[in-house]
């Protein structure tokens, strides 16, 4: 699988100075819907900066803010700095994508959480990466801005699930929990966003992975949330929800690698246990351990059904990622003639 195009040099505190650098009056977008997709859950104390953030640094964008079953004024926050307010009454951001990402038509759709915890100053290079770049996705890589900005445990783990994605889908992968995105329209319209709560991220990442879109990456700054701001993410319980969603993942799209695995672990066990059963019948003419050897021959007969399966299931997923790719040249590249 190609390598995703990665920005190079060294991004810590120069590229992130030039981020902040004020907006040109020409803009490369000015031909382009844009919108800004901003999930939130009792986020009063921050969104409204980012929206006013956002609509500063990018001219023109339409921002959508969805209110998650917030209980702290957050839509009337989000309002005043002039976002266009919408609601997500099933809880979790994968329900709050899938809903923006059926409901918004744009050209360009920017993904940025609402709690300000992402600089939006980084907004104009990333659209502007995709559009120059041809790209359908840009991933915006979180540099700290402070020591503090990742909560306890949060940074290891995630490197830790950038390893295990990187090693299942043969790529290596800088940022997958990152929530700060930019998407082509292409991108948008064939993704089927089946995650519920905060593995959207995941899913997003396997979908750019298994579609082998044109993807750059680009450093971004990353603070604290906003004073009075509360994170939603609980780390044991939302890493473990996403480790289920990779294997789950790694089956459906790594059929043949996933049950051939287990097929060949089913077949090794097989042979530990009926070797000396068959040395033995050769050397006396008996069998004494049949238990033994009827779980081998089990095992075996399981083996070759799951590599059987892994084969069907690999050739379904040819025939949907067809149709998946299908779907995806039905719409143009950003900046296509």
């Amino acid at each position: 699988m190609p390598q995703p195009v990665v920005a190079t040099g060294a991004p810590a505190h120069d590229d992130l100075a030039r981020l902040a650098q004020p907006v040109a009056t020409s803009v490369p977008w000015a031909d382009f819907r844009v919108a800004a997709i901003v999930p939130c859950h009792n986020e009063a104390g921050a969104v409204e900066k980012v929206v006013r953030d956002l609509k500063h640094h990018v001219p023109g964008i339409d921002v959508y803010v969805y209110d998650n079953c917030s209980t702290d004024g957050t839509a009337e926050a989000a309002a005043r700095a002039g976002a266009i307010v919408r609601y997500e009454r099933l809880k979790g951001k994968g329900n709050v994508v899938r809903r923006a990402f059926a409901d918004i038509e744009a050209d360009i759709y920017l993904m940025i959480d609402g709690d300000d915890t992402y600089d939006p100053a980084a907004a104009p290079t990333m659209i502007r990466t995709l559009i120059e770049g041809h790209h359908d996705h840009v991933l915006g890589m979180r540099q700290q801005l402070v020591d503090t900005a990742y909560r306890p445990n949060h940074e290891w783990g995630n490197k830790i699930l950038n390893r295990v994605v990187g090693a299942l889908f043969g790529t290596n992968v800088n940022d997958m929990l990152s929530g700060y995105r930019v998407f082509s329209r292409r991108f948008v319209k064939s993704f089927p966003a089946l995650s519920r709560e905060f593995e959207i991220e995941t899913e997003l990442t396997v979908h750019t992975l298994s579609m082998r879109a044109s993807t750059a990456t680009m450093p971004v700054g990353f603070r604290e949330r906003a004073a009075g701001t509360e994170s939603k993410l609980r780390t044991y319980r939302d890493g473990t929800k996403i480790l289920a969603l990779i294997a789950s993942l790694a089956r459906h799209e790594r059929p043949l690698a996933f049950f051939g695995l287990f097929a060949a672990l089913c077949m090794l066990v097989s042979i530990a246990l009926g070797a000396p059963v068959v040395a033995q019948y050769l050397q006396t003419g008996f069998v004494p351990r049949m238990p033994t050897l009827m779980t081998s021959i089990g095992l075996i007969i399981v083996s070759c059904l799951a590599m059987t399966a892994g084969l069907i299931l690999d050739g379904m997923r040819k025939a949907r990622h067809e149709l998946s790719r299908l779907a995806y040249l039905q719409h143009g590249s950003v900046g296509s003639s």
